[in-house]
């Protein structure tokens, strides 16, 4: 679907049914809307023109054998296919939602997902008008301020993640992040899994971590960024982002699914540090090619909260998901969310990454404004997590210069020794 800005929020569907697509649009458009089954008493003609969603286009697809999910509407009236697949593009009025992120989602998905019309249904994409983009969160860092905070002025910036990823005490927790600023990098994760577990709480965790974080900052005046891991309910997600300023930090993680939307814009909303957007459960809305959520569509909402950096796996990493998705996904986030704005984020390529994955993701997005995180890629190395470090660095040295990994580790032993043990 091309951006467009008419006024209006346009989103993009793909579902499957045993009905006419056109019969099924107007079913979506009215249940998103101000319709209901059957018309009511009240919903005038002018009403309608005012605030019912509209059907912009129809594309019909290749038909399913079967159908993608179970139905018990279909099966108590022996329905049987052909199981016809469509694109659907509908409009929404702005006026029927307001600067309210929340029931954007429910305008927008809700109850589509239930409708008992359909075998499948996904939401794929979604824009809105400038105007409206405006009156959300704008990402505080994002990927100039990343830069600026971290001091990456050019290339990639390379990451880890605390591991293991729980068990280690706050001062355990605290000698690996010196370590891990000793090796050169330029970003620290905590783990999805590691918030704020009794064996490290946050309160003893994030001045501990600082305190090494600050003595590399003195000793060789490199700011290193540490996302801390403060998901939890809101309140106390706002201490932990002060906690996280007081002691000198510039990042806090949260896990964005199950704090939600309203947790997150009053993150957002309460602190200046960068917001480190992890999908952590994407999976479970996304996964099935017709159910759910497409990232195009999940990453515009997290944005209208104002995060800075989102997750999108790696290349030819340890998950699920294609390589192709997650190219779209990164180029989604530099994408602007409306005509006229730079509200881009910062991709964070994760899982499975390291020497060896640089030259698919260098030849796939074309630019190094991007989070690339290694945990096993660096802290696993043969030489250790500064050669890790290194021989990460030196792979993207090189595919940005034309060279070859094999040829550039010719003169680098720690992409040789990365190559000869990852690469088995």
């Amino acid at each position: 679907m091309a951006l467009r800005d008419d006024g209006r929020i346009h989103a993009r569907y793909l579902i499957e049914t045993p009905l006419a697509p056109e019969a099924v649009a107007e079913v979506m458009a009215g249940e998103q809307s101000c319709g209901t089954f059957t018309r009511v008493e009240g919903e005038t003609d002018a009403l309608r023109a005012r605030a019912r969603a509209t059907v912009v286009a129809i594309e019909e697809l290749a038909p399913a054998d079967v159908p993608s999910l179970p139905n018990a509407l279909f099966e108590r009236r022996n329905v049987r296919g052909p199981w016809r697949r469509a694109h659907v593009d509908l409009s929404f009025p702005v006026a029927n939602v307001g600067a309210n992120l929340p029931t954007l989602a429910a305008t927008v998905a809700g109850n589509l997902y239930d409708l008992g019309e359909v075998t499948g249904l996904r939401l794929e994409s979604m824009h809105v008008p400038a105007s409206y983009r405006q009156r959300f969160e704008l990402p505080r860092l994002g990927i100039a301020g990343t830069r600026r905070v971290t001091g990456v002025a050019a290339g990639a910036l390379v990451g880890t993640i605390i591991k293991p990823n729980v068990g280690f005490s706050a001062a355990e927790t605290a000698e690996l992040v010196g370590r891990l600023c000793t090796a050169g990098v330029d970003f620290i994760k905590d783990d999805e899994i590691s918030a704020d577990p009794d064996h490290a709480p946050l309160a003893e965790r994030v001045p501990a971590v600082m305190a090494v974080v600050r003595a590399h900052q003195q000793r060789t005046g490199k700011h290193v960024m540490v996302a801390f891991n403060i998901t939890d309910e809101t309140d106390a997600m706002k201490r932990h982002a002060d906690l996280v300023e007081r002691e000198g930090g510039s990042c806090v993680m949260a896990s964005l699914n199950w704090c939600g939307f309203s947790a997150i814009q009053t993150l957002r909303r309460h602190t200046g540090l960068a917001v480190h957007g992890h999908r952590n459960g994407f999976g479970a809305i996304s996964r099935h090619p017709m159910l759910g959520i497409g990232f195009q569509a999940y990453q515009t909402l997290w944005r209208l909260a104002g995060v800075d950096h989102m997750h999108v796996h790696g290349l030819q990493g340890k998950f699920a998901q294609t390589d192709e998705e997650v190219i779209r996904s990164a180029h989604d986030c530099f994408t602007p969310l409306a005509q006229g704005l730079d509200d881009a984020v910062m991709p964070a390529f994760s899982s499975g990454q390291w020497a060896g994955t640089v030259p698919a993701t260098w030849a796939a997005i074309g630019r190094d404004d991007l989070l690339f995180m290694s945990g096993g890629g660096i802290l696993a190395h043969p030489g250790g997590a500064a050669a890790g470090v290194r021989s990460i660095r030196q792979a993207w040295e090189a595919v940005r210069g034309g060279t070859s990994l094999a040829e550039a580790a010719r003169g680098v032993p720690e992409l040789a020794q990365a190559l000869a043990f990852f690469g088995k």
